[in-house]
């Protein structure tokens, strides 16, 4: 598979893991669920590095 492709497949999916996570966020927010809005706050985290990571892909594969 073409790297750059599959890097911005990386991405797709990487933001479409923030589209769930928005909701668990709200529902944290509604029950006041410290525990939960804590693990949604570590998951935006991972989520943000894993976009930031294949943002890199995209561009190494582009200058190859």
């Amino acid at each position: 598979m073409n790297p750059k492709l599959r890097a911005l497949l990386a991405v797709g999916a990487e933001l479409s893991r923030g589209v769930g996570l928005r909701g668990k966020i709200r529902q944290a927010r509604r029950d006041r669920d410290r525990l939960v809005m804590a693990d949604a706050v570590v998951t935006v985290l991972g989520l943000i590095t894993g976009v930031a990571l294949a943002v890199r892909e995209v561009r190494k594969a582009g200058q190859q």
